[in-house]
């Protein structure tokens, strides 16, 4: 068994602070700004949230063991469940003028995430009203790119750990 390396700590402690860093845009647009956000913002949100503490629950483990690598596969996980919010959002959701009683909306009233914490998982706002363009770009697709370079630190975490992916 390998230890753990310092570029793999490296690396999962820059998927955490990327993807924290994301939300963190994203709670600064809502509170600063008044960009408010829809359901599938929240669960892109919850998304990023997860890759964060997943590839934070890989550093104390030694890489060559399943406890190494399961956080990634679950950051992973998250960061494509949030690729795939962000997608549906901007392709499907943006489209609508309602994105009540969706699965988004279903699955946060089921956590109940939006009372625990409403000023970070409250959606406040209509799927169409909920795009609106930063530097000209969706918000989606910021955050569609935003899970494509949380992928690639997840690849390179596992390259790092001696996990080929």
């Amino acid at each position: 068994m390998r230890a753990r390396s310092i570029s793999h700590a490296g690396t999962a402690t820059l998927i955490a602070v990327v993807a924290w860093g994301g939300v963190s845009a994203a709670l600064v647009s809502q509170h600063a700004f008044g960009l408010e956000p829809c359901p599938w913002c929240i669960i892109q949100r919850l998304a990023y949230l997860l890759v964060g503490l997943f590839a934070l629950l890989s550093l104390p483990a030694t890489q060559s063991s399943l406890w190494a690598r399961a956080p990634l596969f679950l950051a992973a996980a998250a960061a494509i469940a949030g690729l795939a919010a962000a997608l549906y959002q901007h392709f499907v959701a943006a489209a609508t003028s309602s994105c009540a009683l969706t699965a988004a909306d279903k699955l946060l009233m089921a956590t109940g995430l939006p009372e625990l914490l409403p000023s970070v998982f409250k959606a406040t706002a209509a799927c169409d009203q909920a795009n609106a363009p930063m530097l000209g770009v969706p918000y989606s697709l910021w955050s569609a790119a935003l899970a494509i370079i949380l992928l690639g630190l997840i690849v390179r975490a596992f390259h790092r750990a001696g996990v080929r992916s």
